[in-house]
């Protein structure tokens, strides 16, 4: 591990501890301010422009160069307690500016005011505009992190459900998808993850919901069979590791493609740090839009 690294790291798990004691609305306002860091670096390289819908708040994040045709729709993380417009743009930025292809930022409501399935909801009525809007199915890959990868396989499965095209690919990163915790890296890493606790998670979860076992709110207790290929990321110091790796597992087992990377002693959606020396997961990803768009291998 770089220096650089290891010095984020550090900084990572100092935050977490320090945010343990925080009220919802400050550590949306420190998520906010986050998101708004991100972004800066990338603020010559795209543009914002908001999408005319009264259903769901969204803004498409367009880079100045375009060279992959179709559109990332894109699901931020923050345990559906956390994340506004801000927090969105800054891995939102990131994907349209490395990657030069549009991305479509979707501000889901957040719990506790708006309970599941008011994010799943948001989520539906994202993909049903683009649909609405000229976009196909086959130029759609869904992307998120955290809750938001847990909701773009949520997202997938009420699409199957009510027969409407699947998009073309998902990229999840550190996906939160058993709010269950039922997975063994709960208690394996839990000395190992700096970024994130056990104690959070349930608190993230009872203010989404009390049907933590519905496969809409923990998609890997659903049925995953015949969906679209998969690039999943996770750090391998996560308590959530397992969400991931048996995410991968039942996705292969179920027919589906799915490329699974597992980044050694890193933490909780260390992806979007963009650290040089996890540089090629960018590059990774760049391939995978081309896969699933062009059928470019």
């Amino acid at each position: 591990m770089e220096l650089l690294t290891k010095l984020l790291r550090t900084q990572v798990a100092l935050v977490s501890k320090v945010s343990s004691g925080f009220s919802v609305e400050k550590f949306r306002n420190t998520q906010e301010k986050l998101g708004e860091l991100m972004a800066h670096k990338y603020r010559r390289e795209v543009k914002y422009t908001k999408a005319l819908s009264t259903e769901f708040a969204a803004e498409y994040v367009v880079p100045e160069k375009t060279e992959l045709d179709g559109i990332i729709l894109y699901l931020h993380g923050g345990g559906f307690v956390c994340g506004k417009m801000n927090y969105a743009r800054g891995f939102a930025s990131i994907l349209a500016a490395n990657n030069h292809m549009k991305v479509f930022c979707v501000e889901y409501r957040l719990a506790p005011e708006n309970k599941f399935p008011a994010a799943l909801i948001d989520a539906y009525n994202a993909y049903c505009y683009l649909l609405e809007n000229g976009y196909s199915s086959k130029n759609i890959v869904l992307c998120g992190e955290s809750a938001g990868g847990g909701l773009i396989y949520a997202l997938t499965m009420k699409l199957k459900e009510n027969s409407i095209p699947t998009p073309c690919g998902i990229i999840a990163i550190s996906p939160w998808s058993d709010l269950t915790l039922s997975g063994s890296s709960y208690d394996e890493n839990k000395e190992a993850d700096p970024s994130m606790t056990k104690e959070r998670l349930q608190f993230y979860a009872k203010c989404y919901t009390d049907r933590i076992s519905d496969p809409y709110v923990s998609p890997l207790l659903g049925n995953l069979s015949g969906f679209p290929p998969s690039l999943i990321f996770v750090g391998g110091s996560e308590i959530m590791l397992s969400d991931a790796s048996d995410l991968h597992k039942k996705l292969i087992s179920g027919g589906s493609k799915s490329t699974l990377r597992i980044a050694p002693d890193m933490w909780h959606v260390y992806v979007l740090f963009n650290l040089k020396e996890f540089s090629d997961d960018y590059k990774c990803i760049n391939t995978f839009l081309k896969e699933v768009l062009y059928g470019v291998s």
